[in-house]
């Protein structure tokens, strides 16, 4: 959970950001290891918005040369920035990972409208499965080759590699976006009791300490890890059928102009 006062915080940025750019904040939700669920006490405060401008702003010859992006320095733990909504809309017909986990945060500051419904009610139809896969297994071999490979290891990059296998996990068995909640993605090791007590026992450890620091690996996470790697080398992951979402898309874009601005 976020305190009340820090939501508070979230939000009055947000305002600001409405009045210092003249737009209309659709959707801020907190992203990161508070909305994964292994967050430390002094974990940042990763909120994300998505946002609209005025129609006017869409109708230009120089749009594509537009800043489409919201982005502030980090000030006390708290990391805010957003995407305007055509780009995040762009994004999400790609199936960006980024996107589709910030429309299934568990932790919304706040949602106006009918544009975080709508965008999720159409996960079925624009998520690629294909592209997930891919995306997850290269951020799990990404981590685990630069953190995990040494005699002592920064225990909780465990993490950071364990989140992506356990999501190709959800990928296969459900063809479905998978949950950003980690506590949701352990369902997908139910029936291995000695690696789910280890990340267990590391989960709890990572959420009452600032920073776990080095300490020799985990044996049963390590060889969870090495495996599904191995595993996903030379899984043959089935192509998706192209949707044709641009429509879709296209009328929740006009549709949330209309709504917002009229």
């Amino acid at each position: 959970m976020i305190g009340a006062d820090k939501q508070d915080e979230v939000r009055r940025r947000l305002r600001g950001a409405e009045a210092e750019h003249g737009v209309k904040v659709l959707l801020a939700v907190e992203s990161g290891s508070r909305a994964w669920g292994f967050a430390s006490p002094d974990s940042d405060y990763d909120g994300r918005f998505i946002y609209v401008n005025r129609p006017e702003w869409y109708l230009s010859v120089g749009l594509e040369e537009q800043r489409d992006v919201i982005e502030y320095p980090i000030v006390d733990e708290m990391d805010i920035n957003g995407w305007d909504l055509r780009k995040a809309l762009r994004l999400f017909q790609r199936s960006n990972p980024g996107f589709v986990e910030w429309i299934q945060s568990p932790l919304v500051y706040e949602s106006a409208g009918s544009f975080a419904a709508r965008a999720r009610a159409l996960l079925p139809q624009v998520y690629s499965v294909e592209r997930g896969v891919h995306h997850y297994r290269s951020m799990a071999k990404t981590n685990f080759r630069g953190y995990l490979q040494t005699e002592r290891v920064p225990l909780k990059k465990y993490f950071y590699v364990l989140r992506p296998l356990l999501a190709v996990r959800w990928l296969l068995a459900h063809q479905a976006p998978a949950p950003i909640e980690f506590g949701r993605l352990l369902s997908t090791i139910d029936g291995e009791p000695a690696l789910r007590d280890a990340i267990d026992a590391l989960l709890e450890a990572k959420r009452a300490a600032p920073e776990l620091g080095l300490a020799p690996q985990v044996p049963a996470i390590q060889g969870f890890i090495v495996s599904e790697l191995t595993r996903l080398e030379t899984l043959h992951i089935p192509r998706d059928a192209r949707s044709q979402s641009e429509p879709l898309l296209s009328a929740l874009f006009r549709d949330v102009l209309r709504e917002t601005w009229d």
